[in-house]
């Protein structure tokens, strides 16, 4: 969205708020695709799967639009690419394949770093007002994100040990939050999301080389229905829809504020590990949720 555009109606801030408790239900999908796949699709087969069929979905929804402004796709056409690049290249393959050889409780720590980076470089590189009240939110969040990962005991923060998994989800971090400053810094003639659907785009071109030379010399996958229904499950819930309401939620909400949707992660993760995989819920869990949620609710009010 141009940074001359008018600000969002009340109407918008709203369902931006409603949709920062939505979008981090859609996104742990991710966390149990990422758990099945291993066996089963490699990862960048899964990540180009699970953006071909994002973007042939969006495109359903503003292909007129797209097509009514054709003559600009050119204009934008670096951006599309970089932005692909970024967010579903890096953001998608990388974490599958780091998420093969690092612990869940790394993952959480690293990505956990993301939204504080998001405000810090919005507030110095897009000059977005974060003052008191929103720093203090980020930091209760990122306190009870802690708090669910080392699962209450503080004194585990010191016994993390480092392996290749962790490079590769600290590559996808720092792309994480170049995404969503330049989805936020850079202007454009299109719709969100007629947008994101020429980004999805952008990030199949992008994925299609290194997904042929996965598949030749490192990682064949296997041509299953699990295979497929991972993809979809991929594609529509943590993709299409997740990345969309992301994207509705920058424009209405600035990048900094929305950034703190990453904090509920741990929390949905632990409610749909409790309800598909029968994994136990724990006080933790309810401390952490004490905490993050009034921190989001700091950071992203007006």
């Amino acid at each position: 969205m141009p940074a001359s555009q008018s600000g969002p109606t009340p109407r918008e801030l709203m369902l931006a708020r409603v949709l920062l408790f939505i979008a981090p239900a859609l996104w742990s999908v991710n966390y149990l695709v990422a758990r099945w796949a291993p066996g089963v699709i490699a990862p960048h087969m899964l990540a180009l799967g699970r953006w071909t069929v994002a973007a042939l979905v969006l495109l359903a929804f503003c292909h007129r639009e797209i097509a009514d402004k054709r003559h600009l796709v050119r204009a934008e056409a670096g951006h599309f690419l970089v932005l692909g690049a970024l967010g579903m290249w890096v953001c998608g393959a990388f974490v599958y394949i780091g998420g093969r050889s690092t612990a869940a409780v790394n993952i959480g720590l690293l990505y956990a770093a993301s939204p504080v980076l998001i405000a810090l470089a919005s507030a110095l590189w897009l000059r977005e007002r974060f003052g008191v009240a929103q720093a203090l939110g980020v930091a209760l969040a990122l306190a009870g994100v802690l708090h669910v990962i080392l699962r209450g005991q503080w004194s585990a923060l010191g016994e993390l040990t480092l392996n290749p998994g962790d490079l590769w989800i600290s590559v996808a971090v720092l792309c994480w939050t170049a995404y969503s400053l330049l989805l936020r810094a850079w202007p454009s003639a299109f719709s969100p999301l007629a947008r994101l659907t020429l980004i999805s785009f952008g990030g199949v071109l992008v994925l299609l080389p290194f997904t042929a030379w996965e598949a030749i010399s490192w990682l064949p996958s296997e041509l299953s229905w699990r295979s497929v229904g991972l993809v979809l499950a991929a594609a529509l819930i943590p993709g299409a829809a997740a990345y969309a309401a992301y994207s509705f939620m920058q424009r209405a909400l600035g990048a900094a504020r929305v950034s703190v949707v990453l904090y509920l992660g741990p929390l949905y993760s632990a409610g749909v590990g409790w309800a598909v995989l029968g994994e136990s819920v724990h006080v933790y869990h309810a401390v952490g949720a004490a905490l993050i949620l009034p921190g989001i609710w700091l950071s992203t009010r007006r």
